[in-house]
């Protein structure tokens, strides 16, 4: 679940998404404005996420089912040495035919992510920084940044304190709990 409180025009806003390998994901997002949860389509998670430049396939939890691999080099990214691996979705609805990942090789952390259309063009480019390291194994980004090559536009989403363990029972994370949360 993320909430959005900046900028104004968004805040209060909630995403709700509940993963799945293979199988379309369940997603919700809670508009302030019209007081209502809005379910979104699994045919439609390449659409923009509130009028930004990312997706809403692009919001999902990372799963190793979700595409198939291939290794094309070891590039430097940075200070850091990365892995670039190809990633092939399997999800048939995906926006993308391939991305291209930079992935650094000493906590295995995603760098950057080339985001490839069906017309296999360059579309974006998400790069990931401001890492955090939480409970002395969970690493999280604090900044994405997403450049649209083909529109020019960028969106910055920048997270707060991530939180870990804080016993919130599972039937927190419904939709109808979207409206309540803060």
């Amino acid at each position: 679940m993320t909430i959005f409180d900046r900028p104004r025009d968004i805040e209060g806003t909630a995403f709700l998404s509940h993963t799945k390998i293979r199988d379309p994901d369940d997603q919700w997002l809670y508009l302030p404005a019209i007081k209502r949860v809005k379910r979104i389509s699994s045919a439609n998670k390449s659409g923009p996420f509130v009028g930004s430049e990312f997706a809403y396939e692009d919001l999902l939890s990372f799963e190793i089912g979700r595409y198939t691999y291939t290794w094309l080099r070891d590039e430097k990214c940075g200070s850091l040495d990365c892995f670039v691996v190809e990633y092939i979705p399997v999800y048939e609805n995906s926006g993308y035919t391939r991305e291209e990942v930079w992935v650094d090789k000493s906590e295995y952390r995603p760098i950057k992510i080339q985001f490839y259309d069906r017309k296999n063009s360059l579309l974006k480019t998400l790069i990931y920084s401001e890492y955090r390291q939480y409970l002395g194994q969970y690493w999280r980004a604090h900044r994405f940044q997403m450049d649209n090559h083909q529109t020019g536009k960028t969106t910055t989403l920048t997270f707060g304190t991530y939180k870990f363990r804080v016993g919130l029972p599972e039937q927190f994370f419904t939709p109808s709990r979207l409206k309540r949360a803060r």
